[in-house]
């Protein structure tokens, strides 16, 4: 019995000797690796250092000093990061979260436009366009404007229900001759649809120039250009601006009523509208532009444009700028501030 139980520890210290045994080889072997691989890794960077080193100091022979590797690590972890963002930009971009524009460029200096203006205009409006180029450009096309005063102008409209109808044609025989519209063709002219029509200009305006600000104008407003310029230079340390005559008022529930609101009961029992600018020109900056390109699906249009531009920037970090300039109290007369057909 003695020997019998001898004879199994002596077994059971075998078996455990020989699992150790094994354990302490896929260690080692574990070990090896790893150190393999980090010498590896050691020897191709310092193959990247003596090889970058030699490039910048044009000498065969350079002694690689703590900072230098330091430097040059930090350099190559760097290149690494960008390439990562620059997937990720592509990405975003693809998502639509980057607006798609390239900025002009002049020399080595980037040329940002001061403002972008949508003339909001309509297929009975020639004579009111023609008065607008006429009054704000005294050089020449509207495009001069860009030049001299980095000031881009564009009337926009939408397509005929009836689309390559007489309407259209006449249009594009309009854009062959002057060459300053914005045409949306996804858009269809009516007036319930003025709303859609004022957030594709933005969407559009924002996603092609990249400018400080983006003015929506109507077509029966005469605009002093170089005032405009001026006032808007004077807000270029706000960068989440709101600019307009601003007001609020009645929401009418009345179907009969001119500023009649569908969605009359959203504004609660008070029936009183936020505060807004007034809708014959307003003014938003480079941030909220994007921020209504980014959102443009989920944005929601009420009946009147400036009532829905104006809720868009309800809860957002915005600058509401009450800007007497662009009241219609603030026009000399009827007559100044009027283009008639």
């Amino acid at each position: 019995m003695h020997r019998r139980g001898s004879n199994n520890r002596l077994a059971g210290l075998i078996i455990r000797t020989r699992i150790s045994t094994v354990m302490l080889a896929m260690i080692a072997t574990m070990a090896s690796v790893y150190v393999a691989g980090r010498l590896w890794q050691d020897a191709e960077n310092r193959v990247y250092l003596i090889k970058e080193l030699d490039r910048r100091t044009g000498q065969g022979q350079s002694a690689v000093s703590v900072d230098d590797t330091l430097k040059v690590i930090a350099c190559r972890e760097q290149h690494k990061r960008l390439s990562y963002l620059e997937t990720e930009l592509a990405a975003a971009r693809q998502e639509g979260f980057i607006s798609k524009h390239k900025p002009e460029t002049n020399g080595n200096h980037t040329k940002r436009p001061l403002l972008v203006v949508g003339v909001l205009t309509g297929f009975g409006s020639k004579n009111r366009r023609n008065a607008i180029r006429k009054a704000w450009s005294t050089h020449g096309p509207l495009k001069r404007l860009e030049e001299k005063k980095g000031i881009i102008v564009r009337f926009v409209i939408g397509r005929s229900a009836n689309r390559g109808d007489s309407l259209d044609r006449a249009i594009d025989d309009e854009v062959r001759e002057n060459d300053d519209f914005i045409i949306l063709d996804n858009h269809v002219e009516a007036p319930e649809e003025l709303s859609k029509k004022t957030k594709r200009f933005f969407v559009h305006a924002a996603d092609t120039w990249d400018a400080e600000f983006y003015a929506k104008v109507n077509d029966d407003v005469y605009v002093n250009i170089d005032a405009l310029r001026k006032m808007l230079e004077s807000h270029l340390d706000k960068p989440r601006a709101y600019i307009g005559c601003m007001k609020s008022g009645e929401v009418f529930s009345e179907p009969n009523h001119k500023w009649y609101e569908p969605d009359w009961w959203k504004f609660g029992d008070g029936k009183s509208y936020f505060r807004h600018a007034s809708g014959e020109i307003y003014v938003i900056s480079q941030a909220v532009a994007q921020f209504v390109s980014i959102n443009r699906s989920i944005l929601r249009s009420y009946a009147h444009d400036d009532v829905t531009v104006g809720s868009w920037l309800i809860g957002l970090d915005v600058k509401h700028i009450d800007e007497a300039k662009l009241c219609c109290s603030s026009w000399s007369s009827v007559a100044d501030s009027k283009i008639s057909d």
